[in-house]
């Protein structure tokens, strides 16, 4: 008889604890990042990042009565890609925000695909002006824009590197032509004499754009693009002899860009939202956790990834309120706007736009040990509040 209670006993309390969790209400949380391509190194650490975020508030939900799921998506750094994938994600009625995305050329069309479904985007990189001008309600970052990016590029061109001559490239994407557009704006008002002005989106052979440079000899380049393509660059111009300073954005933020351009990163210069995780006092035991749970060290992208899911799920949590009942995106689109808190990455907070009030940029430089190193820092108060 002892024997059969203690199994009923045993039953009832499964029996109990299935019901629980069948009690849980489910919140899905997208990222959408290149997780394959060219660019997938970066967009892994944001997911990781991000991920992380949501793994360490999983707990405080399940107390709330939600089960909180994150769902990684890819998009492949392809505007049509990410677009499609932001509608699949929207067709889910438990997806309620996205972290995302990586490129300004895709979360553009992504973000006004969703935005009569009032899924919620909070970027960890987007810089481009537009994403955020065009005033959408489910559209926020974490980030500097670029035209706060490009006239710290620019003002550290004229002031520390001391150039007169100046060779603006971009990649021909919204992301690198807008960021190199804001640079060569800066520029002109200075009267820095531009040399050439132009888009390339070639990827492997650079020698046309290597010879005009010889023959123009600017003191600077100024190439706004990604890691992939400035890696290439970067070593067909030191192979040439070209020891130029090479000054790019945020797109050249990633190890990758060494492993490309091996010695030839020497004398390279970037512009970033996002800084090594040791220039945040507050992020040590962020690396920790990082490290512990994927096995590789966290970059300064992980760190915005981070801090664009804990907006997000503070949104979330504003807009559950007392309640216990799943809220609508509408409710969280509501939320993730009004949000005020302190991130990894300091005070974030966002104007009618979206767009962060305030905001840090950094200014990397390779030296010749080929380690980055911040040189230069620039705290961005957003004009438009």
């Amino acid at each position: 008889m002892k024997k059969i209670s203690t199994l009923l006993v045993l039953a009832a309390a499964l029996a109990m604890g299935a019901a629980n969790a069948q009690t849980l209400k489910v919140i899905k949380i997208a990222s959408l990042t290149p997780l394959s391509g060219p660019q997938s190194s970066i967009g892994e650490l944001e997911k990781l990042g991000a991920e992380l975020a949501l793994n360490e508030e999983k707990a405080a939900f399940k107390k709330m009565g939600f089960d909180l799921q994150f769902v990684p998506t890819d998009d492949q750094a392809t505007p049509d890609v990410g677009k499609a994938a932001a509608l699949r994600l929207a067709s889910d009625n438990d997806v309620l925000a996205i972290m995302g995305t990586n490129n300004s050329g895709v979360v553009k069309p992504a973000s006004l695909a969703v935005k009569d479904y009032h899924l919620s985007f909070v970027s960890p990189a987007n810089t481009g002006t537009e994403v955020t001008d065009r005033g959408l309600a489910n559209m926020n970052r974490v980030v500097a824009r670029d035209d706060a990016q490009g006239p710290g590029a620019a003002k550290y061109i004229i002031e520390t590197l001391k150039a007169k001559s100046v060779y603006v490239l971009n990649d021909k994407t919204s992301y690198g032509a807008g960021l190199s557009g804001e640079v060569e704006k800066y520029l002109k008002s200075k009267n820095i004499n531009i040399v050439a002005s132009e888009g390339t989106d070639e990827k492997t052979n650079f020698q046309p754009l290597v010879i005009k440079i010889k023959a123009l000899k600017p003191d600077v380049i100024y190439l706004g693009g990604i890691y992939d393509q400035a890696g290439v660059f970067l070593k067909q111009l030191r192979e040439a002899g070209i020891t130029t300073p090479l000054m790019g954005g945020d797109g050249y933020d990633d190890p990758t860009l060494l492993k490309i351009a091996g010695a030839g990163a020497k004398n390279a210069y970037y512009t970033t939202v996002s800084a090594p995780p040791e220039k945040f006092p507050t992020a040590k035991k962020f690396v920790t956790n990082f490290t512990k749970a994927f096995g590789k060290e966290p970059s300064g992208f992980s760190i915005t990834g981070y801090d664009a899911m804990k907006v997000i799920l503070k949104g979330v949590k504003n807009a559950i309120g007392t309640s216990k009942d799943v809220p609508t995106r509408e409710m969280v689109e509501k939320g993730i706007r009004g949000v005020k808190m302190t991130g990894l990455t300091g005070k974030i907070e966002f104007n009618s736009i979206g767009d962060r009030k305030e905001v840090k940029l950094f200014i990397i430089k390779i030296g010749d040990d080929l380690e980055p190193k911040v040189v230069g820092e620039v705290k961005i108060i957003n004009p438009k509040q």
